[in-house]
């Protein structure tokens, strides 16, 4: 399947994020699979979220694959994954009161969190099925009006589900479940593709290094300039 090259030094495969993003989700629908009922209601770091909450949060990213696709495609890409978390609008104070209500909402629609963690691996499965007919130069519009690859978007589908796979982790006191292949989508997405050997040289995990880079856990003076010195895109995440 052919790549396409979109800007900050990123290349995309649509086969491989798309494998990224099922064994992400796999993993993530397993650990919900085993929560308790008050498991559930544990607060988050991402606050004002419950545990449920910010599954319906992980629902909502996932659930506007369908549309997308059923929409006409853009001409043109215009953006990149790393260029779609740019700090504009899309994260004003508006914007994240409308996504906390989003997510609220979404988790309130299923009878208990067994049956919403059912509903999550049906909402991803179909997510899944629908991109894996899609052409590798397949573009699609976001919500934001972005025109993207939409191997570029579903990179930030990878995102989404990974680094709050660790917000969930953390709230239920578990050992984090991140898979290799979304560890290394996206370190990639934050490093370019060199990016095995820089985290190498920091001698992190993976699980370490997204935490530090996503603003999970606090980054001291000396870590701060090893970071940047890698050459680390900072995303805007709301």
């Amino acid at each position: 399947m052919s790549e396409k090259m979109m800007g900050n030094d990123t290349t995309v495969n649509q086969d491989r994020v798309l494998e990224a993003f099922r064994q992400e989700a796999e993993a993530l629908t397993h650990a919900m699979s085993e929560l308790s009922p008050a498991d559930w209601q544990l607060p988050t770091r991402c606050t004002p979220w419950s545990v449920l909450d910010l599954l319906g949060h992980v629902c909502v990213v996932i659930d506007w694959l369908p549309g997308m696709l059923d929409a006409p495609a853009p001409d043109e890409p215009q953006i990149s994954a790393a260029e779609y978390y740019r700090p504009d609008d899309r994260f004003s104070p508006r914007t994240n009161d409308r996504r906390i209500a989003l997510a609220q909402d979404r988790a309130s629609g299923s009878a208990d969190g067994a049956a919403f963690a059912r509903d999550f691996a049906a909402a991803w499965q179909r997510g899944d099925q629908l991109c894996r007919v899609q052409q590798a130069d397949r573009t699609v519009r976001t919500r934001h009006g972005d025109a993207m690859l939409l191997s570029e978007f579903l990179l930030t589908r990878v995102v989404e589900v990974a680094v709050h796979g660790l917000d969930l982790a953390d709230a239920l006191g578990r050992k984090p479940w991140l898979t290799p292949a979304a560890g290394d989508a996206v370190t990639e997405l934050l490093l370019g593709t060199d990016h095995a050997t820089a985290v190498d040289e920091l001698g992190w995990s993976r699980t370490r290094f997204l935490r530090k880079a996503t603003g999970r856990e606090p980054l001291n003076e000396a870590e701060a300039v090893q970071v940047e010195r890698l050459g680390v895109r900072w995303l805007a995440l709301g």
